[in-house]
């Protein structure tokens, strides 16, 4: 191969694709919507408040109207004078979003049944609030039943909440405080990642190769140009448009997130109080308690905050870039090969099957591999060459042996030029038929011919 030559069909592939408007509307356009969508959502987190319902409440209990105290969002109305088939009948009159009817207390289980009537449904936060107080209006019953002093205080005294400190050792004895959800997060968004980019870039490569071979336009390519040149250089020169569009998308995602956040004012959703924004959700003062202390914990936030700087960035990053590159290239080639095959991507469904398959399953794979790590299924995913560029850098995270990767990264350069070279003969043959649609023997004649 003349790898001059291939330089000038990366250099037109990738000119004639950035120039194109369809390019520039799509690089300003996406990062645009996904501000736009980041943005809403931030909106919508700053007026998720519900609009105020007022719940009459008939308790036949005794034990239940006590704990159903108000919160922004729901008032409760003491109606135990009021005949129940009266409230119903007159929610609207009387002002009430709707009526919750507690039945009598049953002395043999001691619970109460609870039902709730209103002209529309509810939403869960609501449901759950009243379920949530009616269910510690029965506990508390249940616990003073006993009569033991101090009961509900020794409850309270002897529930446990230890929190496990996780660390790895590295061979010379040096220990790192690590968080297991740190790496799981980690993992599975590095799966995803890889996932994404090598099926919409061997996809691009395939609709590329489709679309020349349509318009003809490859017959006067191929007369001066090797068929391999130039499907390899479609494939390096697809995914530097593809890399710098990329690119592109995230810093003016940033910079649109950012200035539009400063411009709204998001920090005064960072700097609100916790207790008001958990009080918004109808949570009681228990829950709230603990949702405080959670969010202020120092030592959960140093955690994360050692853990992720003791992760070894370098290696992750150096791998990532390993295995997307041969990984694409893998793909990209096979693509290309069934790109050439056909005249119309109506036609790639049946030979498009058996590349689809190990991407979704390495896909599966690594998404189960943030759990176990180093179970038989992660391990033979992240050594065969198919699944391994997805499953393995999932796998990362949580350290894995020189060996394993070493084995890894060599089968799939292997696999790459093997099937690089399958598929530059089936490239080289399929360019240039048309009139038949082809079928996996044809490919397997196509392979034989010299």
């Amino acid at each position: 191969m003349n790898f001059k030559t291939i330089g000038i069909v990366i250099s037109r592939e990738y000119l004639n694709r950035v120039k194109k408007k369809s390019f520039i509307w799509t690089t300003i356009l996406v990062p645009i919507l996904i501000a736009g969508l980041t943005i809403g959502i931030m909106v919508a987190m700053m007026n998720t408040k519900d609009k105020v319902k007022t719940i009459a409440v008939v308790d036949a209990s005794g034990i239940v109207m006590p704990y159903m105290t108000d919160t922004e969002t729901i008032h409760y109305k003491d109606a135990g004078t009021l005949p129940l088939d009266s409230v119903k009948a007159n929610l609207s009159k009387l002002g009430y979003d709707g009526v919750l009817s507690v039945g009598e207390l049953d002395p043999v289980e001691k619970t109460v049944s609870a039902d709730i009537f209103s002209a529309k449904p509810f939403g869960m936060e609501l449901t759950d609030n009243i379920n949530g107080r009616i269910n510690r209006a029965v506990e508390d019953y249940r616990i003073a039943s006993y009569n033991i002093e101090g009961l509900d205080q020794i409850l309270k005294d002897v529930k446990a909440n230890v929190k496990l400190h996780s660390y790895t050792v590295s061979e010379s004895g040096e220990e790192k405080i690590s968080e297991a959800g740190v790496y799981s997060i980690l993992s599975m968004l590095l799966g995803i990642f890889l996932f994404m980019f090598i099926t919409l870039f061997g996809g691009m490569v395939m609709s590329s190769v489709i679309e020349e071979k349509t318009s003809r336009v490859v017959e006067v390519l191929v007369s001066s140009v090797k068929s391999t040149e130039l499907m390899f250089g479609k494939i390096i020169g697809i995914a530097l448009v593809a890399l710098t569009q990329f690119l592109l998308w995230i810093v003016l995602s940033v910079a649109i997130i950012t200035i539009g956040g400063a411009a709204i004012g998001f920090d005064k959703l960072g700097g609100s109080n916790p207790t008001e924004l958990v009080s918004t959700m109808g949570v009681d003062a228990e829950q709230l308690e603990a949702a405080t202390a959670q969010l202020s914990d120092e030592s959960e936030m140093g955690t994360v905050l050692s853990t992720l700087r003791g992760l070894p960035y370098g290696r992750i990053i150096g791998l990532f870039l390993v295995y997307f590159i041969f990984g694409y290239l893998l793909y990209a080639s096979m693509f290309a090969a069934i790109g050439s095959a056909v005249e119309n991507e109506g036609d790639t469904q049946q030979l498009q099957l058996p590349l689809t398959i190990p991407l979704l399953l390495g896909y599966m794979i690594a998404l189960y591999a943030f759990r176990a790590p180093d179970s038989s299924i992660a391990f033979w995913g992240s050594i065969i060459p198919f699944t391994s560029p997805i499953v393995m850098i999932s796998r990362l995270p949580f350290g894995v042996p020189a060996w394993e990767v070493i084995l890894s990264v060599a089968l799939l350069i292997g696999t790459f030029v093997l099937c690089a070279w399958a598929s530059a003969k089936i490239y080289r043959v399929g360019i240039l038929m048309f009139g038949k649609k082809s079928t996996f023997k044809d490919l397997w004649k196509w392979l034989k011919q010299d």
